[in-house]
């Protein structure tokens, strides 16, 4: 069992940056790949980031790709998702994810969900 924790949104002005945090508690978190995800009101939730559980491996979303940075402090049971020359179209409720072995780019393919934060970009 993982327990996830988002924690990092607010309200920026566009060009700005966010950094988001994923607290994870349970065992072995170390051994799960994680991702991020994002939902904007009447959209369906988009994969945005993901990273393979020794965190040598990583993927981004075409809309992202450049400016967010996904990473791992497997020592601290922490993710990250850094965000840079954010958009107002980046705005959304944002959410930790994780699973067992490899990541994948669909929210069904995880299993655990943080209950997500917000990060609003003005323009």
């Amino acid at each position: 069992q993982v327990q996830l924790v988002e924690s990092g949104g607010g309200l920026v002005q566009a060009g700005g940056s966010l950094r988001l945090s994923c607290a994870a508690s349970g065992r072995t978190f170390s051994l799960y790949a994680m991702a991020w995800f994002r939902q904007a009101p009447g959209k369906e939730r988009e994969f945005v980031a993901a990273i393979s559980w020794g965190g040598t491996m990583s993927d981004y979303a075409d809309s992202v790709k450049g400016r967010f940075t996904i990473s791992r402090d497997n020592a601290k049971n922490t993710g990250y998702l850094q965000m840079n020359s954010l958009k107002p179209e980046d705005t959304a409720v944002y959410y930790c994810s994780a699973r067992s072995g490899s990541y994948y780019y669909r929210p069904k393919d995880y299993d655990y969900w943080g209950q997500g934060t917000q990060v609003t970009v003005s323009s």
